[in-house]
C-alpha cells in the first residue's frame, strides 16, 4: 500500500500553517525574555550605575575617617622641672619615714624613684632623655632622703632643731651617713633610679 504524497509547493511559503509571515526571521524572537537591544539584562542596574553600591570616586566607602590622634607631648624642660620638684618632695617624705621607723625600707626607695620618673614622663611626654634624667634625680632623691632621715632621727633623739642640723651641720650628716652605710644602703640607692627609669617609660608610653 502506497503512502500519501504531500502536495507540491514550498512548505515554508507565506501562509503555510504554523510558519512566520514572509520577511520575518523565525529565529529573531528572544525565547528567554531578554530586553530589547540597548537595555541592560533583567536584574542589573542601568548602564553607568555602580552594581556594588560603592561611593563615588573620591569618597570613603567605609564612612567618615576617624579623627587624627592628638600629638603626644614632648616638653623636655617642663618634664625635668616636674621631676626636680617630685624628687625634693619625695626625698622629704622618704627621710621622714626613715627617721620615724629608724630602719631603711626598700619599697619606700622604689616609691621615690617611681614617683619621680612617672611625674617626668606624664608631664614631659615620651622623650628618651626623661628616663635618664629621672634616674639621676631619683638617685639624688634617695640619697637626700637618707640624710633627711639621719637629721630627723638625731633631732628626735638628741633634741637638736631639724633645720639647724640639716642646713648648718650638713657636713656632719654626710659623715654620719658614710659611717652608717651598708650593702642595703647601696641597694636602695640602686632601686630608686631603676624605678624612676621604668616609671618615666611607662608614663611616656601611655600618654
Amino acid at each position: 500500500m502506497s503512502q500519501p504524497v504531500p502536495p507540491p509547493g514550498n512548505p515554508y511559503a507565506e501562509g503555510a500553517p504554523g510558519q512566520q509571515p514572509a520577511g520575518q526571521n523565525p529565529y529573531g524572537q528572544n525565547p528567554y525574555g531578554q530586553p530589547p537591544a540597548g537595555q541592560p539584562p533583567v536584574g542589573q542596574p542601568p548602564v553607568g550605575q555602580n552594581p556594588y553600591g560603592q561611593a563615588p570616586a573620591g569618597q570613603n566607602p567605609f564612612g567618615a575617617y576617624p579623627p587624627a590622634p592628638a600629638p603626644r607631648r614632648n616638653n623636655v624642660g617642663l618634664g625635668i622641672l616636674t621631676a626636680v620638684v617630685a624628687a625634693l618632695v619625695t626625698a622629704g617624705i622618704y627621710g621622714a619615714i626613715l627617721g620615724a621607723v629608724e630602719i631603711q625600707i626598700g619599697w619606700a626607695a622604689v616609691g621615690v624613684g617611681f614617683a619621680v620618673g612617672f611625674a617626668a614622663g606624664k608631664v614631659g611626654g615620651n622623650n628618651p632623655v626623661l628616663p635618664i634624667v629621672s634616674a639621676i634625680l631619683a638617685l639624688g632623691a634617695v640619697y637626700l632622703g637618707q640624710l633627711v632621715g639621719i637629721a630627723v632621727f638625731a633631732s628626735k633623739e638628741y633634741g637638736f632643731p631639724f633645720a639647724e642640723l640639716f642646713f648648718e651641720q650638713f657636713g656632719m650628716l654626710t659623715e654620719a651617713w658614710s659611717e652608717a652605710k651598708d650593702p642595703l644602703t647601696f641597694l636602695f640607692l640602686a632601686l630608686g633610679p631603676i624605678a624612676a627609669f621604668s616609671g618615666a617609660k611607662k608614663a611616656g608610653a601611655s600618654d
